[in-house]
């Protein structure tokens, strides 16, 4: 196996264990809090807490990356995940648990950041939909993974951490083998950063949108759906199949609509995906039927499942090269605070409304998404030409 073929292998394989390691966290914690008489709209915050990291670590880390490398910046990322996810269980607090899961954020953060900028730019153009396509379906393998580790619990409270703070350490000793890169140099001054930020947010402020719309849609779910399935009685179970369910669905249509990209554009694959979506999420406002459920849940994840992974290439195709590691920052500054307001208002609706609440919610941001989307027109084209095949 050639270098590069090891590396972007190695590099899907760390995106695999941090989804999972998500993917266990948000229902397993919201289980818990649940179960200790914590408000729905407390759940809610706690949930937010790993995206509020997300969110504070961003405009931080992109001097890092480009002074010490991607290697090192992923290596440091998945050692803060590790730690973090082993001292969990140790003292089962409110405010502990948000302190650590803000930390594992901010790991989560700099490790994304840094493979996805690495596969990005060392990808062609005409390949990139399907290689960030593998990647997101490697995310979602392992956040769909997660859920299931929730039953773990019954055997012991610390086997589900333990087991994800060790794949996480594994996952570090073999980057050992990977050759560090660096991403192109230039000046990161702090009027020019401004300046980055701008003309990104000018360029391809539709492309951060479906960021957005998936980090609401991903922590609405898998930080209040346990709540919500246990408000209208279903059981534990019945929340590690659903959530599954969703994340299953994207891995589906993850590489079909990340091929249909390369094919016929971002924006028009996005467009028919949200609205397909949106009839999906506003079909589960209506019924409490666990198999009905499985199969709008199943069908969404196909449709809008694939959203970040649209987001990063949709961003690449407009933003010149210079400009794709402040995207890339942007992108997850959208994600995060898509995360922050997904799982809050979707606790506040579920203490409103109970039956059909979170749906709500989720369903108006999707038709928020489309009218964004629907509308941007196009300012620049980023065709780049690069040597490196994966």
């Amino acid at each position: 196996m050639n270098q590069y073929r090891y590396r972007f292998l190695i590099l899907i394989t760390i995106v695999f264990i941090s989804g999972y390691s998500q993917g266990m966290l948000l229902p397993l914690l919201s289980i818990l809090l649940e179960e200790a008489g914590v408000s729905s709209s407390m759940n809610g915050l706690n949930a937010s807490a790993l995206y509020i990291g997300i969110l504070f670590a961003s405009p931080f880390i992109e001097k890092p990356v480009r002074k010490y490398g991607y290697k090192p910046a992923t290596s440091f990322g998945l050692v803060l995940v590790a730690i973090s996810i082993t001292l969990i269980p140790i003292w089962q607090a409110f405010w502990f648990w948000f302190i650590l899961r803000v930390i594992v954020g901010i790991g989560d953060n700099l490790l994304h950041f840094a493979t996805q900028l690495w596969i990005t730019t060392s990808t062609p153009k005409e390949k990139r939909g399907r290689n960030i396509a593998i990647y997101g379906s490697s995310f979602g393998l392992g956040f769909a993974a997660g859920p299931l580790s929730t039953r773990l619990v019954d055997l012991s409270i610390y086997l589900p951490f333990l087991l994800a703070s060790g794949l996480a350490l594994l996952t570090w000793g073999l980057l050992i083998r990977i050759r560090n890169e660096f991403p192109d140099s230039i000046d990161t001054g702090s009027d020019r950063v401004l300046i980055k930020y701008w003309n990104v947010l000018k360029i391809g402020w539709a492309a951060l949108l479906p960021s957005f719309g998936y980090g609401f849609l991903e922590a609405s779910l898998h930080g209040n759906f346990p709540v919500y399935a246990l408000r209208i009685g279903l059981d534990v179970n019945a929340v590690s199949i659903l959530l599954p369910s969703f994340v299953v669905g994207s891995l589906v249509f993850q590489m079909p609509l990340g091929i249909l990209s390369d094919k016929y554009g971002r924006k028009n694959v996005l467009l028919i995906s949200i609205f397909c979506g949106w009839l999906c999420l506003s079909g589960a406002i209506f019924t409490t039927s666990l198999s009905m459920l499985f199969i709008l849940l199943f069908i969404s994840g196909m449709t809008v499942g694939s959203l970040f992974s649209l987001s990063i290439t949709y961003l690449a195709d407009l933003l010149p090269t210079d400009l794709l590691p402040t995207g890339n920052i942007l992108a997850g500054i959208f994600f995060g605070v898509g995360s922050i307001l997904g799982p809050f208002l979707g606790g506040m609706f579920i203490d409103l409304l109970e039956k059909g609440s979170i749906f709500y919610v989720i369903s108006g941001m999707l038709i928020v998404l489309f009218l964004g989307i629907a509308l941007h027109t196009t300012t620049q084209q980023n065709e780049p030409r690069y040597s490196t095949n994966l």
